[in-house]
């Protein structure tokens, strides 16, 4: 077995649809990319009379990680599988009974995306290995490296970062459309693969943890990655003018970005579980830490998520992460399959600290 190519997960994502009728529903997320590929996610939990709360997991925003597709195309086999034989499921050392299993499908909905961003895996494993971005050619100016736009720069948290940043902060995004790794694109949610993610939060608004899979660097990241965290004074956030400028430093006094103190103790527990479930499997080490402790950023997947209910208390509170898996990002396939296990597990455990 080898990586799988962008059929070959919309494939896997169809048929697992059509093999748990029961426990599953496709959906069919409502815009095509740029190149005119259609993209599908998969509702996975036991039927229930009343909404369930919910798990979104999305993977391959980034062309060139191409493990993520596989790591969430084998979670959502592996659950479908053991729910349906009433089985337990064993990563390695790590292990999840058969009761464990019925309780994650019976309590919780999980939605997976595991394919965000199809053109761009395309071009990255038929044409340029590295390429990270989508496929856009509409700020390309004709030039074929300056085309596309990194999705996971492009969602609607801190868009204007030139102005939200201090000079010296450096967060890893770019305005320039000929920047080969961070270009943001011309405004937020200008793609139809971010427009995507953004129209499955809407349409799972019992959804209360939201996980990113990318890699590498062997982390689990939660929020904020725009500055570091702080409790204690409300005022100081992200839709507060009077702070740009001033984003983006470590180590200062001038700026923290505020979470109370609860969702910050549970975004690290459930880090941490993660990461336990994780090292259980072959003793892999993950560290769980903020985003902001990798590096500055705006207009992440995880910081929008998470950013959803402070511009609109309507909207619930999704607790979001990233997750970094291996140390690069098209690992031989042998350790690629390593890695699926290991991540598979950290994943389960999280969804039972969840419940």
């Amino acid at each position: 077995m080898s990586y799988l190519n962008i059929n070959e997960v919309e494939s896997a994502v169809v048929s697992l649809s059509t093999a748990f009728p029961s426990l599953t529903g496709l959906i069919d997320l409502p815009e095509r990319s740029v190149e005119g590929r259609m993209s599908h996610a998969l509702r996975i939990g036991a039927e229930s009379l009343a909404p369930k709360d919910c798990v979104v997991l999305t993977g391959g925003l980034h062309a060139r990680e191409w493990g993520s597709c596989e790591v969430l195309v084998h979670l959502a086999a592996d659950l479908l599988e053991a729910y349906d034989s009433h089985a337990g499921l064993a990563y390695g050392g790590t292990t999840f009974t058969a009761d464990q299993v019925q309780r994650v499908l019976n309590e919780l909905d999980l939605v997976v995306f595991p394919l965000v961003n199809p053109d761009g895996r395309r071009y990255s494993q038929t044409v340029d290995p590295m390429w990270r971005k989508n496929r856009n050619p509409a700020n390309s100016g004709g030039h074929p490296r300056c085309i596309g736009v990194d999705i996971n720069r492009n969602f609607d948290f801190l868009f204007d970062f030139a102005t939200a940043f201090a000079p010296t902060a450096g967060p890893h995004v770019s305005a320039d459309p000929c920047d080969l790794q961070v270009y943001e694109g011309p405004h937020a949610f200008s793609e139809p693969e971010t427009r995507n993610v953004r129209w499955l939060l809407d349409e799972f608004p019992w959804t209360r943890w939201f996980v990113d899979v990318h890699s590498h660097a062997e982390d689990m990241l939660f929020v904020w990655g725009d500055d570091e965290n702080q409790s204690i004074e409300p005022d100081m956030n992200f839709r507060n003018p009077f702070f740009d400028g001033k984003r983006g430093v470590a180590g200062d006094l001038a700026y923290a970005e505020f979470i109370e103190k609860s969702d910050a103790d549970n975004a690290a527990l459930l880090a941490e579980q993660f990461c336990q479930g994780l090292h259980g499997v072959r003793g892999r080490t993950y560290k769980p830490m903020s985003g902001f402790h990798l590096y500055p950023t705006s207009g992440t997947s995880d910081d929008y998520a998470f950013s959803r209910h402070f511009v609109d208390p309507e909207k619930g509170k999704i607790l979001a992460f990233t997750i970094e898996w291996g140390e690069s990002f098209q690992p031989l396939w042998p350790e690629m399959e390593q890695i699926v296990l290991d991540v598979d597990a950290g994943l389960v455990q999280f969804c039972l600290a969840a419940l």
